[in-house]
């Protein structure tokens, strides 16, 4: 008997159990897992609030250029000379041409700096993700898949990045860099480096999670069916368990992007991440710090930022785990 979506060809006697049939529709694994996620309304929120800022960080130019918004640019005119060059105004010298106020003594506007923050934070963050999950990934694979000394060499380069003290290391190689190096100075070369140290000496996370699902997965009957079909360890690694990790590393992608955020904030805050003039968050926290007493508003802008755009990547990250593998709970 062939059964459609539209008709049914049964017996008239069996009209009932054709009925029965026809409501019986199957749905794949990510339908299923979307609308577990759908349920999570924490996390639907995080993923929009996510969108919306990865849009903001990729269209930060052109907003810039189609409001006339210059982070650089000094408003002089909105600063009280007598107060020591403070924002004129209550809450930082908020108004409608500075909705979220300016900075102190020089007068920019912070929607601005904040808006041309976001996409050298984003871009830092996902560029030391990248390279965290091809790194993890790959050698996590090998392994969990191969076992024996390939586990044991692998699993002990695993503990020794884990032990390196990554903030110290960070802090010495990007000062030793601030002059220029591989033919990079300026912005592209402070961007090259955070990504380069936080991703390469975080790999191991990944490299963790991915080596004890490759454990449990190649003990099942899909990868003992490869074999018997004379498929070799690369085609098995990459075609039959790489796919069905797929889940781990989207959740654990979301959950390490929000803590390389933060990463590359508190490198800025200590004066060895992005440098001036170009804006970024943890630099602007830094040069709040000297004035939260008497001007708390520019201190509350940017570590909003950083708090909204954290939280909201552990809403979604949270809410994929779950979405994706319910057991976990």
């Amino acid at each position: 008997m062939t059964t459609t979506n539209e008709t049914i060809d049964a017996e008239p006697g069996a009209e009932p159990a054709a009925q029965a049939v026809k409501q019986i529709e199957g749905r794949s694994l990510g339908r299923i897992a979307w609308t577990r996620f759908k349920r999570d309304k924490a996390a639907v929120a995080g993923g929009v609030v996510v969108i919306l800022l990865v849009l903001l960080a990729v269209l930060a130019k052109p907003i810039e250029s189609l409001f006339g918004l210059d982070p650089n640019a000094l408003h002089q005119d909105v600063l009280d000379a007598n107060l020591g060059g403070l924002p004129m105004g209550d809450w930082g010298g908020m108004s409608g041409d500075h909705p979220l106020g300016v900075d102190p003594l020089q007068g920019r506007d912070l929607l601005s700096r904040i808006i041309e923050g976001s996409w050298v934070s984003l871009l830092v963050a996902f560029g030391a993700t990248l390279l965290s999950n091809a790194i993890g990934t790959v050698l996590g694979v090998v392994a969990g898949y191969y076992g024996g000394w390939v586990d044991t060499v692998i699993s002990r380069v695993m503990d020794t990045f884990l032990a390196f003290p990554l903030l110290l290391f960070a802090i010495a190689i990007s000062a030793s860099l601030q002059g220029g190096a591989f033919g990079l100075n300026g912005l592209p070369l402070h961007i090259a480096v955070l990504i380069f140290v936080i991703g390469f000496f975080n790999w191991p996370y990944m490299g963790r999670i991915v080596r004890g699902q490759t454990l449990s997965l190649r003990e099942r009957e899909f990868v003992d069916a490869a074999r018997s079909l004379g498929a070799r360890g690369p085609f098995i690694l990459f075609r039959e368990l790489l796919p069905n990790l797929v889940g781990p590393i989207l959740v654990y992608s979301t959950l390490l992007i929000p803590t390389n955020i933060l990463f590359e904030a508190g490198l800025s805050f200590l004066g060895v991440g992005i440098q001036p003039p170009q804006s970024s968050w943890g630099g602007m926290l830094n040069d709040a710090i000297k004035y939260y007493q008497v001007d708390p508003q520019y201190l509350v802008v940017p570590g909003l930022a950083i708090f909204i755009t954290v939280l909201a990547f552990n809403l979604l990250g949270d809410g994929l785990r779950d979405a994706l593998d319910p057991k976990s709970n």
